[in-house]
């Protein structure tokens, strides 16, 4: 038997940052994101040769460890490690299980659309239907953010595991103690499909290391830069009224919004944005572009550009025309994780 999982990546539209300890913890973040159509896998079935293996298809690496119940983090694999050692411990009584974990994903680490948490739903979920444990999704993320932010100790928010978990387009509200409200929002089908036309996704090619950026953006919460902290209130705000824009239809101040909340996040640390990404914003907006964003941590990865849809190929074009990156399409789905069984 194998089993199989998926799990939707996520872009980031409101409030990015604000779901990272101390300022959620002290001030409480609120976040607008949404799913889109590209996901992490993972499949999980037995190993006949007794090991443990890992293996990334889209990176074409495999690695093999004796049979055990806790395989040590050292810098490799260690999110298939986190979720292994987590697993065994709370749902296997620390007996080892002798697997074969495939995963891959649809963007690299580093994208700026949360893959490395994604991917850490995906592979929960495949050994929740593998073992049979039921996970409602909330469970489902708070194990994931425990085992990544907790146990591997790794720099990051609370959104993205949610995101992964939930799907679809969600207001998100993050609290001390861990306390964290998912409200799925009703969106109508013609304010998708508007938003869809509108949206346009480049990918910078650069993918970035959020932990340097979150751990300044930390910092200057702990220090009281009152600044930094200024600015993450801001960003709160316009993620509150991007939601309401969005629940509204009124796509002019949807995007006013978007941009209002990045002017503001550069301002929360110094390596949000950078010389290449103010260019290649500049070329956006003389394409036309209304808004322009970064998805996630900042630094690189996807940036997220809003544009009248009848000027849509305009600023395709010139992102093209830089020469570097590569220009999506945005689609949004609407179901969080799932896995499924396969009888050979």
């Amino acid at each position: 038997m194998i089993v199989r999982a998926r799990a939707p990546l996520r872009l980031g539209l409101g409030g990015g940052g604000t779901d990272v300890s101390p300022y959620c913890d002290q001030y409480g973040g609120l976040i607008l994101n949404a799913t889109i159509s590209k996901y992490a896998y993972a499949s999980l079935q037995e190993c006949e040769q007794n090991l443990i293996r890992f293996v990334a298809s889209d990176q074409d690496k495999v690695i093999e460890y004796d049979l055990a119940p806790y395989l040590a983090p050292d810098g490799q694999w260690d999110l298939h490690k986190g979720v292994y050692n987590s697993v065994m411990r709370r749902f296997n009584a620390n007996r080892p299980l002798a697997i074969q974990l495939t995963t891959s994903c649809d963007a690299p680490p580093g994208s700026g659309l949360g893959s490395s948490s994604t991917l850490v739903v995906a592979i929960l979920q495949a050994f929740s239907e593998f073992m049979n444990v039921p996970l409602g999704e909330y469970d489902l993320a708070h194990l994931a953010y425990e085992i990544e932010r907790l146990e591997l100790e790794l720099s990051g928010g609370k959104q993205d595991q949610y995101a992964a978990a939930f799907g679809g387009f969600n207001f998100m509200e993050f609290y001390k103690d861990d306390r964290v409200i998912v409200n799925p929002l009703r969106i109508k089908s013609w304010i998708v499909s508007e938003l869809e036309a509108s949206i346009v996704l480049f990918f910078t090619g650069v993918s970035r290391e959020s932990a340097a950026i979150i751990d300044e953006q930390t910092k200057n919460v702990e220090t009281g830069n009152l600044e930094a902290i200024e600015a993450m209130h801001r960003i709160r705000e316009e993620a509150i009224a991007m939601k309401e824009f969005v629940l509204k239809g009124d796509l002019q101040g949807f995007a006013s919004a978007m941009q209002k909340g990045w002017e503001a996040k550069k301002r929360a640390a110094s390596r949000i944005s950078n010389p290449d990404i103010d260019d290649i914003a500049m070329r956006g907006a003389e394409a036309g572009a209304y808004a322009c964003k970064v998805s996630g941590a900042g630094g690189g990865g996807f940036m997220m550009f809003f544009v009248d849809p009848t000027k849509r190929p305009t600023l395709m074009g010139a992102l093209k025309d830089l020469g570097r990156g590569q220009v999506m399409d945005c689609h949004f789905t609407k179901q969080g994780v799932q896995s499924w069984r396969v009888g050979y």
